[in-house]
């Protein structure tokens, strides 16, 4: 039984790989935050309702406990020396993992109040950081701790080299998944709020010149989203599966999968393997086609 369903033929070269999901781990309370690790060859999630980052190693298949307590962790990505950027829902701020374990804080705060709940990150090649910050971890105890939000916004930040933060962009309900693409000239966000897709177009020193409505589910709620090499965005769906979508907002086709999906990353040696944080599980899915590179990936 196949795990793709199509919508538009232009799907077809998506689906030549795997014919079933491939289970790496049950266990988790709610799996979050995927993020591929090319130097040791293995998988960081986040188990948030548990507070701790797991860790599956791709060449013994062994699943350990990389972080406990984590601070709630939500997303997760790499910059461009390989070390961990993690958004911290409960401890309410984004933090790097220096190579030798010790934890930098980035971001805590946005002209002295503290954020909300940062949920999901990307690394641009200037350096900056840039996460969305919804309110999801200060709703109740769950997946952070309860509280109000000080901003009164929910917004996606950038933070310079510098320190310095900034509002790169607004007018959101609930700002969730985030990716730039290649060439930088356009970030894609996800509104789990708003239950849509958001294009930004940049200009080159990162200002949000336009943006529009790029694509709304079929069935589901958008999570995060990812990239491949020919610009096709992936959409975790939750209740739906992972949707794909051609750059013109086409809905091309689903990989199905029996549990909820809340996050999707690429990678593996050659980026073509989708690893997919669904409900309690972690599954995997070697396909045809390869992820866009993360910061880590393009130097």
């Amino acid at each position: 039984m196949t795990i793709y369903e199509t919508m538009d033929e232009r799907f077809a070269p998506c689906r030549n790989g795997d014919r079933s999901l491939e289970t790496l781990y049950q266990g988790s309370r709610w799996a979050e935050g995927p993020i591929y690790v090319p130097a040791g060859r293995y998988l960081i999630w986040s188990d948030i309702p548990n507070d701790r980052l797991l860790r599956w190693d791709e060449t013994t298949g062994q699943v350990g406990v990389f972080r406990e307590p984590a601070g709630y962790v939500n997303g997760n990505t790499l910059d461009f020396q390989g070390r961990l950027v993690s958004c911290e829902q409960g401890n309410r701020r984004v933090t790097r993992t220096e190579l030798a374990g010790s934890i930098t804080v980035i971001a805590d705060r946005y002209d002295g109040k503290r954020f909300n709940s940062p949920n999901d990150c990307a690394v641009k090649s200037d350096g900056s950081i840039w996460f969305s910050d919804p309110v999801y971890g200060i709703q109740s105890d769950y997946e952070g701790h309860r509280g109000e939000s000080e901003i009164g916004e929910r917004n996606v930040y950038r933070v310079d080299p510098d320190g310095s933060v900034r509002v790169a962009a607004s007018d959101f309900t609930n700002p969730n998944g985030l990716v730039f693409t290649p060439d930088e000239s356009q970030l894609y966000v996800s509104d789990s709020g708003a239950n849509h897709i958001r294009v930004f177009d940049l200009a080159d020193d990162g200002r949000v010149i336009s943006d529009r409505i790029f694509a709304a589910p079929s069935a589901g709620n958008f999570d995060n989203i990812r990239l491949d090499d020919d610009g096709r965005l992936w959409a975790a769906a939750m209740g739906d599966g992972v949707h794909c979508y051609h750059p013109d907002g086409t809905l091309l086709g689903k990989v199905t999968v029996p549990e909820v999906v809340a996050n999707i990353s690429f990678g593996g040696p050659k980026r073509n393997r989708m690893f997919i944080a669904a409900s309690g599980s972690l599954y995997s899915v070697l396909m045809s086609i390869t992820g866009a590179p993360l910061a880590v990936d393009s130097r």
